[in-house]
């Protein structure tokens, strides 16, 4: 008779220890079915998503115009031509000063001073970019951004 309290202890012991195995294995399984432990990524392709507007003046305060643009998986946005657009910003590989061309030499533009600067702001290719440049006048953004499809808008 005195065995029997010590194997009442040691089943006692191991029914514990399964239940509380059981019941870190269901917390477990409820954790990934609720998506609290997702470690994969929500889409194959890294974001890119950029505002770009057009202002007045040189800080790029007074917004005239504004577009959207998300370039993957697919093109779309509020942007008129969204596919021409992000296949010109592919171009660019990131760096957006290679928008800038030589200004057109048969284009003549007016040599007064009314600036105007485009901005993009967003997400290109999984990285932060943020990038302005200004012009004299209007003419001359059109005159050197020669017909790029991305601040046509």
């Amino acid at each position: 008779m005195l065995r029997l309290p010590f194997e009442l202890k040691e089943s006692t012991v191991v029914r514990h220890r399964i239940a509380a195995v059981s019941a870190a294995a269901l917390l477990a399984l409820a954790a990934g079915a609720t998506g609290i432990a997702q470690a994969q990524p929500a889409s194959l392709y890294a974001p890119s998503a950029v505002v770009l507007a057009v202002a007045q003046g040189d800080d790029g305060v007074t917004v005239v115009r504004a577009s959207t643009l998300s370039c993957a998986p697919t093109a779309q946005g509020t942007h008129p031509n969204p596919r021409a657009a992000c296949t010109a910003l592919a171009a660019t590989a990131g760096t957006l000063d290679g928008l800038l061309a030589a200004p057109n030499p048969d284009r003549a533009c007016p040599m007064h001073y009314d600036p105007v600067t485009v901005t993009a702001d967003g997400v290109w290719q999984g990285k932060r970019i943020s990038w302005k440049h200004s012009f004299s006048n209007a003419c001359a953004m059109s005159a050197t951004l020669n017909g790029n499809p991305v601040f046509a808008f």
